[in-house]
């Protein structure tokens, strides 16, 4: 991919002085106007060799355009608040909200990149998480980012007279540090790696763009007018592209499902409940002091129909905790700064740090429950959701993240029994409003949505509990149990060592930071 980038492309100065006036302009206004429709992120990656002009591109794009709209996120190794959750939960957090433009310095390949140069993963760990990272930029495209992916390339002569020429200037010797002299040497396992991800990556919906790095006025215009354009183009386009869906299939043809052959005539007792609460909820709290969970964090998502306990269950389960160490987030419709996000985006951001737990009082399955009987979004959005929210819990969960989920089923006559508690007792009526008797109208839709919802999203490693509700006592109980056997299944499962690579990259285990070597 990076013949076109060896030709040695120059560009002269009064070429560029001539150039560069009416493309700020454009830029400018492209900017404007893409802000003022509030529909479009614009996501711009800056990769690239060291010494290939990644720094002063930014620059110039600062120069150019409004930095008003513009934010530059700068990504190096993780922090230690960000080496506590997921390895994307740091490039989620800095996605540009719609109508702004959102500059990656370092970006969600780095890391691959440099574990698979370092030996810490094989070939078929990188294309594993290239896999993953094609599944993300689709998402965000399918949300309406675009997406611009810039690799600057030097030769690696070209790269050595580069550090020489910024090295040898008293203006430019501070940028050029014995790190970078260092990288040189990796410069054929670079080109390697980059070659391969780059091309894995080459996708309809976010394409890469290879530019020379050796000629400052070459790489700084061509940017420029690579993004001018693909602005201009998405501007103009009237629909944001979709990936194809194919429409939903039924297979319940004689109307038997996995809610109506669940049994809510269970029960449970007050004596034998009380004893049952004090031993999960002593056996809970034990967990979350076992030294093995400081490493570790959890993710309860609770779902139901309305009036179906959720509350008083979250209650039941936080008794059990620390107050410093858990989390209840509650959710309604979205937020305006949520709305100019991807529908995972308020999700990401409110993931635990290790030894927290992370209790959902409705979670990201609205996209597939209300949005979608509701009709807040397209059938394309909520078809697609299904492998995007599945996504998100195996990212989550590969990260050591132990996710339970919770479905709280009750029964028409049931609900409308509580519903009329609610309007009675005076403490209650907040919970009922004209919203839910007016959910009540679309029972069977609801129920269907509830159904491909568990049979799309009930996975092996992130299950679905279904919880029998009618009763509180019994459904209070197996909630809790199952959390409880659910930790402990996590915590016995010993993680896999460290597969030492047998290929040209290096052997052994993943290298440790200095950060790490110094604990």
């Amino acid at each position: 991919m990076f013949e076109f980038a060896e030709i040695g492309h120059k560009l002269t100065k009064p070429a560029y002085r001539e150039a560069v006036p009416a493309l700020r302009t454009a830029l400018l206004n492209a900017q404007v106007d893409l802000f003022e429709q509030h529909k479009i992120p614009v996501v711009v990656l800056i990769s690239g060799q060291d010494g290939a002009g990644k720094g002063e591109t930014i620059n110039v794009l600062y120069e150019w355009m409004d930095p008003r709209f513009i934010s530059t996120l700068a990504f190096s190794q993780p922090s230690d608040e960000e080496r506590e959750r997921p390895p994307m939960w740091r490039y989620w957090r800095s996605l540009p909200p719609k109508g702004c433009v959102g500059i990656f310095a370092g970006s969600w390949y780095s890391d691959p990149i440099r574990d698979r140069i370092e030996g810490a993963i094989s070939l078929k760990e990188l294309d594993a998480r290239a896999e993953q990272i094609n599944r993300f930029e689709e998402m965000l495209v399918n949300e309406g980012a675009l997406v611009l992916k810039f690799w600057f390339h030097l030769t690696k002569e070209g790269q050595k007279q580069r550090l020489k020429a910024l090295s040898s200037d008293p203006r430019t010797a501070w940028r050029v540090t014995q790190w970078n002299w260092d990288r040189l040497k990796t410069y054929d396992q670079l080109q390697d790696v980059a070659g391969h991800l780059l091309r894995v990556t080459n996708t309809a919906a976010a394409p890469w763009v290879v530019v020379e790095g050796t000629d400052d006025r070459y790489r700084s215009l061509t940017v420029g007018q690579v993004l001018l354009k693909a602005m201009q183009n998405r501007l103009a386009a009237k629909d944001v592209p979709h990936t194809p869906m194919a429409p939903m299939v039924r297979v319940d043809l004689d109307g038997r499902n996995v809610l109506s052959e669940l049994d809510l005539t269970l029960a449970l007792a007050d004596k034998p409940y009380k004893d049952a609460l004090a031993k999960w909820q002593g056996r809970l709290s034990e967990l979350m002091r076992d030294a093995r969970f400081k490493d570790r964090s959890v993710v309860c998502a609770f779902e139901g129909a309305d009036a179906a306990g959720k509350g008083g269950a979250i209650r039941r389960i936080a008794a059990a905790l620390d107050a410093r160490q858990y989390q209840v987030t509650p959710v309604a419709a979205p937020t305006e700064e949520e709305k100019a996000q991807p529908h995972l985006w308020r999700f990401w951001r409110n993931l635990p740090r290790h030894g927290h737990v992370a209790i959902f009082d409705r979670t990201w399955y609205g996209r597939v429950l209300v949005e979608r009987v509701e009709g807040f979004c397209q059938e394309t959005d909520w078809l697609r959701a299904y492998s995007e929210i599945n996504d998100f819990e195996h990212e989550i969960i590969e990260a050591g993240v132990i996710v339970v989920k919770f479905w709280l089923q009750i029964s028409q006559a049931e609900q409308l029994k509580r519903f009329k508690e609610r309007e009675q007792v005076e403490f209650k009526r907040f919970k009922i409003t004209q919203e839910d008797w007016r959910n009540r109208e679309k029972w069977h839709d609801y129920q269907q949505a509830i159904c491909d919802m568990v049979e799309r999203t009930s996975t092996g490693e992130a299950p679905w509990t279904l919880v029998e509700a009618n009763d509180k006592n019994y459904a209070r109980i197996k909630i809790l149990r199952t959390l409880c056997e659910r930790l402990e299944a996590a915590l016995d499962n010993k993680p896999n060592p460290a597969k030492a690579p047998t290929d040209k990259f290096g052997k052994g285990k993943p290298k440790k930071t200095k950060s790490e070597n110094k604990k």
